[in-house]
């Protein structure tokens, strides 16, 4: 399995042993001669698997553990997080913007009050020129503040967009597996697009930029030109950068996306504006 930025095949790269048959891409800038995409095949479990698992929901919607004692025990539930996703897309979706550089696309967002946007280093990597495009419709010109290859971020300023929003942070050491996300990004140039899905993994090693470190897992759709786009939890707070996806022979999204914690994120920014 290989990984490269949702773009140009010259995104990062990861390898998984004895899967050879299986690539990942990043999820960078949008070329619309990328390939076809391969679905995974399924895998049939014995009966007697699902029997297990009925009794185990029968067990947990009745709110009793069946065992050795004589009562029945409380099974500990764990706290629900109440959330109108529409409500949050919507809000989200007022942060975040389509990326022009040169001949890449991809997406980004605003993350102060400077008007400052955080992307991938990938989508301007060698562009003379870089543009933003907000959900009103309106484009400006952006200017490249600094980019960092190796964590694969980089920053933007645009000039003032009354309709833009500066989207809140979160902490990516909260996440927890299971937790709901949002994706939104400009995949194939169709930007403001959301997609939702779980947090799969917390600390999956990857290659992104010129290293590996650890990333965040998620199975929200994820395609070329989400690249720099926000993954946002249930209370539209931004806790990772879209950056790759793990593909079948250079398709695009299976469910496995990965993006850059924003704890990590949000330093390299402030770095690089400072």
């Amino acid at each position: 399995m290989t990984t490269s930025g949702l773009g140009p095949r010259r995104g990062p790269e990861f390898h998984i042993p004895r899967e050879p048959e299986r690539t990942t891409r990043g999820a960078g800038a949008y070329d619309s001669r990328d390939g076809k995409v391969r679905l995974a095949g399924r895998r049939r479990w014995p009966w007697y698997t699902g029997a297990a698992v009925l009794v185990a929901a029968v067990a947990v919607a009745t709110g009793v553990v069946v065992g050795g004692g004589s009562e029945p025990e409380a099974v500990p539930r764990a706290p629900v997080v109440a959330g109108d996703l529409v409500d949050v897309a919507d809000r989200v979706r007022q942060g975040v913007v389509s990326v022009r550089a040169g001949r890449a696309s991809g997406t980004g967002f605003v993350i102060d009050r400077e008007w400052h946007v955080l992307t991938n280093h990938h989508i301007v990597e060698g562009a003379g020129e870089v543009s933003v495009t907000a959900p009103d419709g309106s484009r400006v010109a952006a200017t490249l503040v600094g980019s960092d290859e190796d964590s694969d971020l980089a920053v933007l300023r645009i000039e003032a967009v009354p309709s833009l929003v500066a989207l809140p942070l979160g902490s990516s050491a909260a996440v927890r597996v299971g937790e709901q996300v949002l994706a939104v990004g400009s995949p194939l140039g169709l930007s403001g697009t959301v997609t939702s899905g779980i947090v799969s993994a917390v600390d999956r090693r990857v290659r992104i930029g010129g290293e590996r470190q650890d990333a965040l897992q998620t199975d929200a759709s994820i395609n070329p030109g989400n690249s720099g786009g926000p993954l946002v939890n249930a209370r539209g707070e931004v806790i990772g950068v879209n950056t790759a996806i793990a593909t079948f022979e250079g398709g695009g999204s299976i469910g496995i996306g990965f993006a850059i914690p924003i704890d990590r994120a949000a330093d390299v920014a402030e770095r690089i504006v400072d």
